[in-house]
């Protein structure tokens, strides 16, 4: 499978930025396996070779959602959130006074444990945020994974990893064996399929940006390039929250490192980028 593993070390990196390491050649053979009945190939090989022919999209489509990983649960790694409530939202509001909304984009949802994480939040915030508007836009590469986040319905497992459970039972709803998030929180988040590879300009500004574990999978041309395009689309007071093992450090002089809370990043103004990019071409 070497010369087909190379092809689709390629694929994924030109498609979606993902760097596949060379010791992931069991990992690729394990999660195409079950593409091979569906697309009526006999082997991973067959099916990798027909991917290189280019002809079929609903292939492509697959194997780039098979091999990308949708990790996700309620408040994740936790930190984010309570910086999200205690430090970037009460900022936000100060500085945001005059027009009484916030934008947030997470970006890499996969099946919208983030986002709705945030919505529970702004419910529970209701009071403080009373005539204000706070607009969620989410979005993943996986369409499967989208359709999930829409339905906003998990299993047990699902539902408890990470949610406090009088949060369960606030905002979801018991439907067999699973559990639902009521529709008005549903209704504050807005999906859409993004790669960030593509263009999204258009799609800010945005007053933070969780982008969190997705940089990871980069290399260092990549991250760069996603780091800079994200500063586009964010505000000049704008926050970028990181995964808690990535970091903007020697990746461009867009965003700086919160001095005191490790993952949050904020935005360089756009002259002090420039600033910097002269002093170091001297």
């Amino acid at each position: 499978m070497s010369a087909s593993f190379g092809m689709l070390k390629a694929f994924l990196k030109s498609r979606v930025g993902i760097v596949l390491d060379a010791d992931k050649h069991y990992l690729a053979q394990a999660r195409l396996a079950p593409l091979t009945r569906r697309f009526g190939e006999r082997t991973v090989e067959g099916l990798l070779q027909r991917l290189g022919e280019g002809a079929d999209p609903a292939l492509a489509q697959a194997v780039i959602e098979a091999m990308t990983t949708n990790e996700t649960y309620f408040f994740r790694d936790r930190r984010p959130f309570d910086l999200f409530g205690e430090t970037i939202l009460p900022q936000l509001m100060h500085s945001r006074a005059p027009t009484r909304l916030i934008r947030v984009w997470c970006a890499g949802c996969a099946t919208g444990q983030e986002p709705y994480s945030l919505a529970m939040m702004l419910d529970e915030l209701a009071k403080q945020l009373a005539g204000w508007r706070v607009e969620i836009l989410a979005t993943d590469i996986s369409a499967a994974a989208l359709d999930t986040a829409r339905g906003a319905s998990y299993n047990q497992f699902e539902a408890q990893r990470g949610l406090p459970v009088n949060m369960l039972l606030r905002y979801f709803n018991r439907e067999d064996d699973r559990w639902r998030l009521a529709e008005h929180l549903r209704a504050r988040v807005e999906f859409r399929e993004l790669n960030l590879m593509s263009d999204f300009d258009g799609l800010g500004p945005f007053d933070v940006i969780f982008c969190r574990n997705v940089l990871i999978y980069f290399d260092v041309e990549t991250k760069k390039n996603v780091l800079e395009r994200l500063a586009r689309v964010c505000r000049p007071d704008g926050y970028l929250m990181l995964g808690a093992a990535e970091s903007v450090l020697d990746l461009g002089e867009a965003w700086r490192a919160h001095p005191q809370n490790p993952g949050l990043n904020i935005r360089r103004p756009a002259a002090a980028v420039k600033r910097l990019q002269l002093i170091s071409s001297h």
